[in-house]
């Protein structure tokens, strides 16, 4: 479990390919405040993945075929920066909204506009990522928790702030980029709700009835 809030970010200095799968070894940009150990969880960039070896201060995250097709990571190569957090602990502050981990789709930046010191981001997605996402509601970008600030009929809009510019990725976000997104998980508990009938029995609706 994360919080969507970026502690560092990750150089990415080599990919090695067995097959569909690979392992994706990067370098955070300063040492982590908590240590890190062998099996940790981290997000990289929203992505949830396992610590599978170290060295130095090198990190090393075996990923499945299936993560690379479904997410941003298989896009990236040796140079591309990506955004990590360390998994929540209990007691630790909650400073953006729950994030699993686990990424439900991938947008495209579709435009990026400048609003004072600010950036706009409108992002396009697909409709069923538009069905879980409700107006000033929690999105995670890349692993980063951001306010829905607009929807449109194709995607939405977020508003950044120099800070977050910063210390993210999306400093190097530019029209085309693929990011990784996890809608808000209250709304997909509902909507699971909602596929089975709302109040009706859900044993019903199971067996087709």
């Amino acid at each position: 479990m994360f919080t969507g809030i970026v502690q560092r970010l990750g150089n990415i200095v080599d990919i090695q390919m067995e097959g569909t799968a690979g392992r994706i070894t990067m370098v955070p940009n300063r040492p982590f405040d908590k240590a890190v150990n062998l099996g940790d969880s981290i997000a990289v960039n929203g992505t949830c993945l396992t610590v599978a070896d170290m060295d130095g201060d090198k990190l090393m995250f075996d990923v499945l075929g299936e993560t690379f097709d479904k997410t941003n990571l298989g896009e990236k190569t040796p140079g591309d920066v990506v955004n990590l957090e360390q998994a929540l602990a209990l007691g630790d502050t909650l400073g953006g909204h729950i994030v699993t981990g686990h990424v439900d789709n991938t947008g495209t930046v579709a435009k990026v506009e400048e609003v004072g010191r600010d950036k706009k981001f409108t992002i396009e997605c697909s409709r069923d990522m538009l069905m879980l996402m409700v107006y000033k509601g929690s999105i995670a970008i890349d692993g980063i928790s951001l306010t829905v600030a607009e929807l449109t009929d194709s995607g939405f809009v977020v508003h950044i702030i120099p800070h977050t510019l910063q210390e993210t990725d999306m400093s190097a976000f530019s029209v085309g980029t693929k990011v990784n997104l996890e809608a808000d998980i209250l709304g997909k508990h509902v909507q699971r709700i909602l596929e089975f009938g709302g109040g009706q029995d859900y044993r019903l609706n199971l067996n087709g009835e």
